[in-house]
């Protein structure tokens, strides 16, 4: 296949090949599960809704420069490619563009490596104008380093001939022009819509309900749990990447405090670094958040390697992970597990500080869970005991929505309330309680 070749997008049902490389000399503390690994990537072609026709583990000794495999290992695919009428071959790892352009004309099959294979499920769920700008642009700076087909289409949206180069300028120089364009006109349109994002978070601010961002591993059950505290509907099915786009609703935590519940897109293992860039403003709602929940898989073989990834991408947004008091981890999915390892789970969890047991499914485990987040969110807030006249239905409803009230007495002509506010609202309550002075 000629690498200035066009090649169309994944098309549903095409028949696919999933290969995982693993290659012995990545050093043992970073080597997961090879067959973990795989079935990982097998999901992340389904989820495109690709026919996997076969899937398998590729060891290697070393990546050849050229073409990653060894010579016998691709003529042995090559026919096994021909012969089962493969149209795609995923390979579940870095794959070079001069790897990539060989091999496509040694098997004359698309084949697509972990980066590209994301970026495509990433240009699928975006369902906002923001997300669906964030993957173009996420594609736009993968291609540009790869330059390994033709960008014919970005012609077709500038409608003139203007793209035409002048005598001397190569096809190379023209569609890396042509991407460079297309990138700048993004990032402008992108500043529109992060700018009206800002101003959003700014009237958040004058409403100053404390955030509750969750992060995770993709599929680990965010927006399940999302769901089931907020009573919303938010897509959420076993499927790599359900959701992209975050959605915010408030709750009311038991002590009556309002807060934000933020519900994210979901990480996963060698996340690319484009993503991690385009996505950065949506992700920056998780910077803004007073308190950040890990919803972990419990019951998945990898979720040790599965927290680190997520506390790697956060790390690279600069969140504090080290931070307990604004930070929590959900060991989720626990109605999956047998009597034996949820009573060792739950032992565990009683000698951590931070973590909580739950099933977003069957709802075992959220009241503790709010309980711990309320907890987290008062550690910081100053106990008051006030009086308030009976009559004064405005001043009570402001302290139950802005404060977290502990206790409470009726009398006579007042009520006794005894409750917690953060800093932000002391300040507007003083003003309030000089005004019934």
């Amino acid at each position: 296949m000629d690498s200035n070749t066009e090649r169309d997008s994944l098309r549903s049902g095409e028949a696919a090949l999933v290969l995982h490389p693993s290659i012995k000399t990545r050093t043992q503390s970073k080597l997961r599960d090879p067959q973990g690994c795989l079935e990982e990537a097998v999901s992340l072609t389904a989820a495109i809704s690709l026919d996997v026709v076969h899937s398998e583990v590729v060891t290697l000794a070393k990546a050849r420069p050229g073409t990653l495999f060894g010579e016998g290992k691709i003529t042995d695919l090559g026919a096994f490619i021909k012969n089962s009428g493969i149209e795609v071959v995923i390979i579940d790892g870095p794959v070079t563009p001069v790897q990539q352009r060989n091999l496509e004309r040694r098997w004359h099959v698309k084949i697509v490596d972990r980066t590209g294979l994301i970026l495509e499920i990433f240009g699928e769920r975006a369902q906002t104008r923001e997300g669906a700008l964030q993957v173009e642009l996420a594609h736009l700076s993968y291609q540009r380093t790869r330059l390994v087909r033709s960008w014919t289409h970005l012609e077709r949206q500038r409608g003139s001939l203007s793209f035409i180069g002048g005598p001397g300028e190569s096809q190379l120089e023209i569609d890396r022009r042509l991407i460079d364009e297309r990138i700048t006109k993004i990032k402008r349109q992108l500043n529109s819509v992060v700018q009206t994002r800002e101003l959003h978070r700014a009237k958040r601010k004058k409403v100053p309900y404390p955030i509750v961002a969750l992060v995770g591993y993709t599929n680990a059950g965010k927006s399940t749990l999302f769901n089931r505290m907020t009573e919303s509907d938010v897509f959420a099915e076993d499927l790599l990447f359900a959701t992209l786009d975050p959605t915010m609703r408030k709750i009311v935590l038991p002590g009556g405090q309002p807060v934000i519940l933020s519900d994210t897109v979901g990480f996963i293992s060698d996340l690319p670094t484009e993503l991690v860039a385009a996505f950065r403003a949506t992700l920056e709602e998780v910077l803004e958040a007073d308190l950040i929940v890990h919803v972990r898989d419990i019951t998945h073989e990898d979720t040790a390697a599965q927290r680190q990834d997520v506390l790697d991408v956060l790390g690279r947004l600069g969140v504090d992970t080290d931070d307990t008091s604004g930070y929590l981890e959900i060991l989720n999915k626990i109605d999956l597990l047998e009597d034996e390892s949820r009573d060792k789970l739950f032992n565990s969890v009683a000698r951590e500080d931070g973590q909580v047991a739950i099933s977003a499914v069957t709802g075992e485990g959220t009241p503790v869970f709010l309980a711990l987040i309320e907890e987290r969110l008062t550690a910081k807030q100053k106990i008051l005991e006030l009086d308030i006249p009976a009559e004064d239905g405005a001043t009570l409803s402001w302290i139950y929505r802005h404060g977290t009230v502990l206790d409470r007495s009726d009398r006579d002509d007042t009520v006794h309330i005894e409750a917690k506010f953060s800093p932000e609202n002391l300040g507007r309550l003083e003003k309030i309680l000089k005004k019934l002075n």
